[in-house]
């Protein structure tokens, strides 16, 4: 059987899911920007602000065209949070790297650990849940739809730093220092949230199959 061509393929996907296939191809300029940036004039900075605005803005596109157009998919609910956390884990690393942060706003980082681990946290808790239930859950959380929002204001904030500082009294500094530590606070509590509705959804699934046991049983 011959495979569809690509055309073909990229034909078949939904608006939403294009938008997070071309979110995830954009990152790759976007990293590599940021890793020449303080080699060069404010060019490259501008433009990876560029890159990342546009992604930031199809975030939010995908989303609502994907509920105007009912056009919600499982590939979208699985492609979307994918984009999603990894051009917020580059982001964050490459803020905290000497050779690639941006100066008066190196990104700390405790604050690049909780961001990676929430997400690497929410990773492996929809693994497990695949593998107990056998059932896929994406269910997103006020706290993760926060933290997302907040980290993408956050980078934005950090990459304009320079500018904002020319306003005086270190503005650009001072809210870069701010919104990461909202950006912490919400990580923890995107988890914690992200946590409890892993184990209640076991926990579900476990009584639901309960019954089910109870009458093999009775029937041997």
């Amino acid at each position: 059987m011959n495979d569809l061509p690509s055309h073909s393929v990229w034909r078949y996907l939904s608006w939403p899911n294009r938008i997070s296939l071309l979110r995830l191809l954009l990152i790759a300029p976007f990293v590599i920007l940021m890793l020449n940036h303080r080699q060069h004039d404010p060019q490259f900075r501008y433009l990876a602000l560029g890159i990342f605005g546009l992604m930031a803005v199809s975030d939010f596109l995908d989303g609502f065209l994907a509920r105007r157009m009912k056009l919600s998919s499982k590939l979208g609910a699985i492609l979307d949070p994918i984009a999603d956390k990894a051009l917020i884990i580059c982001a964050a690393i490459l803020l905290a790297l000497p050779e690639s942060s941006v100066p008066g706003a190196i990104l700390p980082n405790w604050v690049v650990v909780l961001i990676v681990g929430k997400d690497l946290w929410v990773v492996a808790g929809f693994v497990v849940m695949v593998l107990l239930t056998r059932k896929l859950h994406v269910q997103p959380n006020i706290f993760g739809k926060m933290a997302t929002a907040a980290q993408l204001l956050m980078v934005i904030a950090i990459l304009l730093n320079p500018e904002l500082n020319t306003l005086g009294r270190q503005v650009g500094t001072r809210l870069a220092q701010v919104l990461w530590s909202v950006v912490a606070a919400l990580c923890v509590l995107a988890a914690l949230t992200y946590t409890r509705l892993g184990l209640r959804f076991v926990l579900a699934d476990i009584k639901h199959h309960e019954p089910e046991s109870r009458e093999d049983k009775m029937s041997s």
